[in-house]
Parts: structure tokens; C-alpha cells; sequence
């Protein structure tokens, strides 16, 4: 799949694309694929801690949201639609108490994300700027479920108050409780002395985007 998409269609709405798909155009629902990527994967990550089993989460959310794309009514926005699908899911997944230990194991995952990042040119550069992300992805893993879905959505994405209560199905006064129960977490960990730079943090872009794509039309076609 090419990253590359005409400058009328990237400019369409999230309605309108769908329409297209609706239409018969199978291929347009890469747009809105390419568009919700990262957001989809930042908020499976959030749930499920695990890099390969977030990627399975964001395939098969994708999928249910093609197949029952004809469900969507234009209640909420088609990215709250969709990224409920992503939570629901990934909240059944860990309710069915899956053995992602063994899982892992057997797949190899927990290779770190690094490796899809392309080279600096300064290799200190890089290598500080790793060190950030990963200490950044370690401490808000170690964030209880509940408000690690809450700083996922609100600070890594940068959704609202009131998009991350629909989304997670909760008030907007739990959303702050749980975003600032996040932050004070994080800061006590960083110990006051370390920016959070959270907006390069659960990177999906490039090859990352591009197999999971790949992976979803494979699936749309069979």
C-alpha cells in the first residue's frame, strides 16, 4: 500500500469517504485507515501493553469496522465509532484472560518499536531521544488500566474530555479524576526533573502503517 493518496481524496471528509467505500469502493477505506492509524494503535497499546497483540487488536478493529461499516449512523464522529470498537475489543480480550505471557513467547514478541524508526542523523540524538520513549512507554505501562487509557487518549492523543468519555463510556468528571491520577503517577516517577514529551511516544508510522493496511485488505478481499 503507498503512503501517497490525491490531494481531492485526502482532503475528503470521514462521512464522505465512507460513502465511497459504501458505493463499492473498497480501496478509499485506506484513507480513514491511514488517518486513525496511530490513534487506533496508541489506544490498543494502552489496553493491552503489548506491541504485537496491539497491532492484532488495530487488524481486527479495522475489519469489524469495514463489516459493519454500514452500522454507522454519524451519531459521534467516525473516529469515537471506530476507536469504541478498539476499547470494546481489547476490553473483551483481557476480560477472556488470554495468556499473553505465552503468547509472546511463542510469537517472539517484545521486540521494542525502535527498530521501525528511521535513523537520525545524529546518533546521540537518537540514542537520547530512544532512551526518552522507552522510559516514557515503561512508566505508563506501570499506570493502573483504568487511567492509562484515560492519559492515552487525552495526552498522547490530545482527544477531549468529552471524546475520551465517549469513547471509554464514562463521565467526563472519572475522565479528569483518572488523567490527573495519571499525571501526579507520572511526575512522582520522573521525580519533577523530566518533561513529558509524550507525542513522539507508540510511533505507528511508515512500516508499521503500511502492514497493517496490507494485512486488513488481505483479510476484506478473502
Amino acid at each position: 500500500m503507498s503512503d501517497s493518496v490525491s490531494p481531492v481524496v485526502s482532503t475528503m471528509s470521514d462521512e464522505e469517504v465512507i460513502a465511497r467505500v459504501l458505493a463499492g469502493d473498497k480501496a478509499s477505506f485506506e484513507i480513514v485507515m491511514r488517518r486513525y492509524n496511530q490513534r487506533l494503535f496508541r489506544t490498543a497499546r494502552a489496553i493491552l501493553r503489548d506491541d504485537l497483540l496491539a497491532e492484532d487488536l488495530v487488524q481486527e478493529a479495522w475489519v469489524r469496522a469495514y463489516q459493519h461499516l454500514g452500522d454507522f449512523a454519524g451519531r459521534a464522529s467516525f473516529s469515537t465509532w471506530v476507536l469504541r470498537i478498539t476499547v470494546n475489543e481489547g476490553l473483551a480480550r483481557l476480560r477472556r484472560g488470554q495468556r499473553y505471557a505465552e503468547q509472546r513467547e511463542a510469537t517472539g514478541a517484545g521486540e521494542r518499536m525502535d527498530r521501525f524508526s528511521s535513523p537520525a542523523p545524529d546518533p546521540e540524538q537518537q540514542a537520547s531521544a530512544s532512551e526518552m520513549r522507552a522510559l516514557l512507554e515503561q512508566l505508563i505501562d506501570g499506570l493502573p488500566d483504568a487511567n492509562r487509557a484515560v492519559f492515552m487518549l487525552r495526552d498522547v492523543e490530545g482527544m477531549s474530555t468529552a471524546e475520551a468519555a465517549e469513547i471509554l463510556s464514562i463521565s467526563e468528571d472519572n475522565v479528569k479524576v483518572r488523567l490527573h491520577r495519571a499525571r501526579v503517577s507520572l511526575r512522582e516517577m520522573l521525580m519533577a526533573h523530566v518533561d513529558i514529551q509524550c507525542r513522539g511516544a507508540f510511533s505507528f508510522l511508515g512500516a508499521r502503517c503500511d502492514r497493517i493496511v496490507g494485512q486488513v485488505f488481505e483479510r476484506i478481499r478473502g
